[in-house]
């Protein structure tokens, strides 16, 4: 099936009032949860999983892609209201947003956030359609020795550039990998790390540890800093573009989503990168005459083109995702443990055993992204109010809903227990900046990295060599390699040049 008929297909299912409801409510709960300071996409996803076992697998991810994109537009309200980015795509963004509310012009820098956000989302959406089919047909000429150096790639990116070091990456994901032995085994038919606990032979949910970490650790980290953070609202005032702001966003908005786009698809892209690189092509390319208002009163192109970069980097994550089965972001992890709820394996073979569903998701999309320009524009009154939700309650309206919907799955006192146990140690994670999204990522691939490295030592009758003697398989480790090594290696070249 070629994408113009995949979309058709899609539209035909998406277009229901069912459906259309989902997308609705996910922009909606997306958007609210992006302008709260704080929280995001991960959470609310995470907050959201117990449903899978309940709704159709369409309306789920439906609901979920729609929370995902709503919150890429979210973001940007606090960091330009608050000078409070609830991510870290949405840095760049409150460099120049933040100071044109101070000047008076915060509803310009929504407004071109929001229809930058709606450029991107679009961009980024016709990149997962049309590239999708591409990368699916590369993938189905890679065995399980490929597969395993692909997820090695995928361990090694995710650890070195979330969290500050790759140390503590790198112990993010192997706390991830040991979550993910507990349980049988599922080729020699042994308990695992179950300590003679009899609930813990099926392993530890997925669901759970996502709603461990993204929610309840979140959480605590988030209430333990209330004391600290002071915030102050500024106004919106008129949010209507003017003819010369239009003139001066449409090329940021263009060039910033192609330029997110590539990065959020690669393992290692995320969304930090293109949203800096988007903000100082602007500042080059600026008219002069415009070019004092970068770092003083505001640059409307330094809000333009980083929004647009960091929602088509969002939505670039997907590619992997569903086509190769590779988690790059935390949102995308906790996506892919909602598909192994429904007993769907993201991969090659998912655009050809349940084409309806990632159709009907991928034209979802295109709908979210027209909804989502609906709501926040005439609606940014609402998301301010939302702003001034007491801290207190917000949180353990929170921490109740995680504790309901996680009981609700198993009926278990065992997995509330290591719901706060494993929030717990998420919070101490935050807390010393260690990155939370390499144990979701290793928990979920390890397995899948174990039975890809097991295959392809059974055709090759035992031999190593296989993985370092193909191609493909050797030249994606040696690219693992200098992932991990040449940032260090460039840092320390760095140092002895300045010396």
């Amino acid at each position: 099936m070629d994408s113009i008929d995949g979309l058709l297909l899609g539209f035909s299912h998406a277009l229901t009032l069912t459906n259309l409801g989902w997308a609705l409510l996910g922009c909606f709960l997306g958007t609210a949860i992006g302008v709260l300071p704080g929280l995001g996409p991960a959470l609310t996803i995470a907050l959201l999983l117990p449903i899978t076992f309940s709704v159709t697998a369409t309306g789920a991810f439906i609901l979920f892609c729609g929370v995902f994109y709503g919150a890429m537009y979210g973001g940007s309200t606090t960091s330009i209201l608050l000078n409070t980015p609830g991510e870290s795509g949405s840095i760049i963004t409150a460099l120049e947003g933040a100071k044109m509310a101070k000047n008076g012009r915060a509803g310009p820098a929504l407004a071109t956030a929001a229809i930058g956000s709606f450029v991107a989302g679009t961009v980024g959406t016709l990149g997962i359609a049309f590239l999708g089919p591409i990368v699916v047909e590369l993938a189905l000429k890679l065995g399980p020795a490929e597969y395993f150096s692909l997820m090695i790639l995928c361990f090694v990116t995710v650890s070195a550039v979330l969290g500050s070091s790759a140390l503590r990456g790198l112990a993010s994901l192997f706390f991830g990998l040991l979550l993910g032995l507990v349980g049988i085994d599922n080729q020699t038919g042994q308990a695992r790390l179950t300590f003679g606990i009899p609930e813990l032979l099926d392993g530890v949910n997925v669901v759970l540890v996502a709603v461990a970490l993204f929610a309840v650790g979140e959480t605590l980290y988030l209430a333990w800093r209330w004391a600290e953070t002071k915030q102050v609202v500024l106004p919106v005032g008129r949010l209507m573009l003017s003819k010369e702001d239009w003139k001066r966003s449409i090329g940021p908005w263009l060039r910033g989503a192609g330029l997110g786009f590539p990065f959020g698809v690669l393992p290692a892209g995320g969304t930090e990168m293109p949203t800096m690189l988007s903000y100082y092509a602007e500042k080059k390319l600026v008219d002069p005459k415009y070019a004092h208002e970068f770092g003083t009163t505001g640059a409307i192109e330094g809000v333009a083109g980083p929004e647009a970069a960091n929602n088509a980097a969002a939505a670039g994550v997907l590619v992997p995702m569903l086509t190769l089965g590779l988690p790059t972001s935390a949102t995308a992890a906790i996506m892919l443990s909602a598909f192994q709820s429904y007993g769907i394996q993201p991969g090659p073979l998912l655009f050809t055993t349940q084409a309806d569903l990632v159709w009907t998701l991928i034209a979802s999309l295109f709908i979210a992204n027209v909804m989502l320009v609906v709501l926040n524009l005439p609606l940014v009154g609402l998301w301010v109010r939302i702003l001034k939700i007491p801290t207190p309650q917000l949180y353990a309206g929170i921490l109740v809903f995680a504790t309901i919907g996680t009981y609700g799955i198993s009926n278990s006192v065992i997995d509330l227990v290591l719901l706060y146990a494993i929030g717990i140690v998420a919070m101490f994670m935050r807390r010393f900046d260690f990155p939370t999204a390499p144990v979701v990522i290793g928990m979920i691939l390890g397995p899948m990295a174990e039975q890809a490295m097991r295959q392809a030592l059974t055709i090759s009758q035992g031999d190593w060599s296989t993985f370092v003697t193909r191609p493909v398989s050797v030249s994606i480790l040696v690219i693992a390699a200098v992932a991990l090594v040449g940032p260090r290696v460039y840092e320390r070249w760095g140092r002895r040049s300045a010396r």
